[in-house]
């Protein structure tokens, strides 16, 4: 279990849900501000950002493998890509100061360790190693030297990678990470999401487990705090008509708003794995079947199947004494409609 910002997030606790500013902003801080209301607005615990530079995450080139070939990015260099998704490091103090104000948590993605730099003098209260980095060792070194809970996506990773990683948070910053299933696919068919592997981490590796949902909508997210996810972290947009780097992944305010209820809901509805009956049900349980008496019985009389009947309501005894006290005697006269006792039956002690 991890704690941010005084709440606890692990296994057992409510869904924690994080809105992904991403490259929403689209260049414009006045948006960037605007997302982090209206998430805040539409009920999510944080907001993330990353906080990177064109120059930290690759070269100017544009030829070769610095060029990008087919799916979400066709035609951009890496280095366009990133200059023109980028959040502005002089935006950082200003944006964590509007979630301050507003008491929404932030939070970012460091892509090198002058990021983690710029984080730690803003007093980041956790960070996000996101999929592509999670195998750069060293930095995820360099976060576990902050002591700050830290959240990392597993995406494109193997189990053995993801051996590797967890067993170096374990000695560096023990009990104090949470492991996301994350597809690295922008957007991920919802074929290809396969949330049964969260069943196999919580298992693997005891640690919280949540998801980084790349999938349209808000289905998958629920799903998986079905299975055991406490942390949900979606990219969010004011409005996909924006257009943006990653406006056709995001989901809008409207959105936002159904997932914080729906995964809210789907967390009270799983209860607990040791209570077999609700408290909800104590008013229907006076229409369970009993034995009730059917006919008038005189003292001395023999309890039959003719006087004795298993039926609703359920004030009575159980029907699986029924076959128990067929044959025995009243002590009593009883009337028709009286609930049957085991105090009316001769000789019962």
């Amino acid at each position: 279990m991890i704690s941010i910002n005084g709440r606890k997030i692990g296994m057992g606790m409510p869904p924690f849900i994080v809105a992904e500013l991403s490259a929403n902003h689209n260049g414009s801080i006045d948006t960037a501000l605007e997302t982090i209301r209206q998430a805040k607005a539409s009920g999510a615990h944080a907001i993330k950002l990353q906080t990177y530079t064109a120059d930290s995450m690759t070269l100017d080139l544009a030829h070769g493998e610095f060029l990008i070939k087919g799916g979400q990015w066709d035609g951009y260099s890496l280095y366009q890509l990133y200059k023109e998704a980028s959040t502005p490091y002089e935006w950082h103090e200003t944006l964590y100061e509007e979630a301050s104000k507003l008491g929404i948590t932030c939070f970012s993605t460091p892509f090198d360790e002058a990021a983690v730099d710029l984080l730690e003098s803003l007093n980041s209260p956790l960070y996000k190693v996101a999929s592509f980095e999670f195998l750069d060792i060293p930095l995820i070194r360099y976060i576990c030297q902050t002591g700050k809970p830290m959240v990392l996506s597993t995406g494109m990773a193997s189990r053995d990678q993801i051996d590797e990683v967890h067993e170096i948070l374990q000695k560096e910053n023990p009990n104090n990470f949470l492991l996301l299933h994350c597809v690295s696919a922008y957007p991920t068919p919802i074929e290809n999401i396969n949330l049964a592997v969260m069943t196999d981490m919580m298992s693997r590796y005891q640690c919280p487990i949540g998801l980084s949902d790349h999938t349209l909508g808000t289905q998958v997210s629920a799903s998986a705090v079905a299975l055991g996810a406490c942390f949900i972290e979606k990219h969010f947009i004011l409005d996909r008509t924006l257009g943006g780097h990653d406006s056709a992944f995001s989901i809008e305010p409207t959105e936002l708003v159904e997932l914080v209820a729906t995964t809210s809901n789907v967390f009270k509805s799983l209860g607990q794995s040791d209570r077999y009956h609700s408290p909800a049900e104590e008013g229907s349980r006076q229409f369970k079947r009993s034995v009730y008496v059917v006919k008038d019985i005189k003292k001395g009389d023999a309890f039959t199947a003719d006087n004795l009947r298993r039926i609703r309501p359920g004030f009575g005894l159980d029907p699986k004494y029924y076959d128990e006290i067929i044959g025995s005697f009243s002590n009593a006269d009883i009337k028709l409609g009286t609930p049957m006792s085991f105090d009316f039956i001769d000789g019962f002690s």
